[in-house]
């Protein structure tokens, strides 16, 4: 019986450890010139577009969204020929299945503080598009999408698949990629001799940004 117990319990603890973000992870490069292109101008909407990120450690899972404050997309024959949108770092708000209002709070304090995004220095970051090249034959992605993607001070190229839909009133693209947040200078808990209080390197990013005509 106590043998039994015994291996309920190590089930249980194996299941209840949670692992780096599932997905693709995307290709990152060095910063690259931001693409110029001819076309009709959308403009993001702020109130329907956001950006996410999902972060986890053996004993948990964080997730939480972001509000964009400005951006555009430049459109020329069914395609992106350009774009870009600043995202509003304090607009931070956590997005955890199960946590309390004062637990969300220590959180996003945590998050948005100098040992994560130093929000009071860098309260905005930023995508431009680079490239936008057409895919065919994939179900779940239409375009490959390029961009620099700043987060604090840093700057770097970042490749992922996305699905874009465009006609003649806006345009949506949706992406769902990860990220090793060490390569944007943020280093907080990644060293795996903290045990539980170890944070992965890897961080989901998802974006659904929505532009109008």
């Amino acid at each position: 019986m106590k043998k039994t117990i015994f291996t309920f319990a190590i089930v249980a603890l194996l299941a209840s450890c949670q692992s780096a973000p599932e997905g693709e992870t995307a290709a990152t490069a060095e910063k690259q010139e931001a693409a110029t292109g001819t076309g009709n101008v959308y403009n993001v909407d702020k109130t329907a577009s956001t950006v996410s990120f999902v972060g986890s450690k053996p004993v948990g899972t964080h997730m939480g969204d972001f509000l964009l404050s400005e951006g555009s997309f430049t459109i020329n024959e069914g395609n992106i020929t350009a774009g870009n949108f600043s995202i509003d770092i304090n607009s931070m708000k956590i997005t955890d299945k199960e946590i309390d209002a004062e637990s969300a709070g220590k959180l996003q304090g945590h998050l948005l503080s100098p040992d994560f995004f130093d929000a009071a220095k860098f309260g905005t970051a930023k995508f431009e598009i680079t490239s936008c090249v057409a895919l065919t034959g994939d179900s779940t992605a239409t375009h490959t999408i390029g961009g620099n993607l700043t987060l604090k001070d840093s700057t770097k190229n970042v490749t992922f698949p996305a699905k874009v839909t465009l006609s003649d009133k806006g345009a949506t693209a949706t992406a769902d990629f990860n990220i090793d947040r060490t390569q944007w200078g943020l280093f907080y808990g990644n060293d795996k001799s903290l045990g539980d209080k170890f944070i992965y390197p890897e961080v989901k990013i998802k974006f659904n940004i929505v532009a109008n005509k």
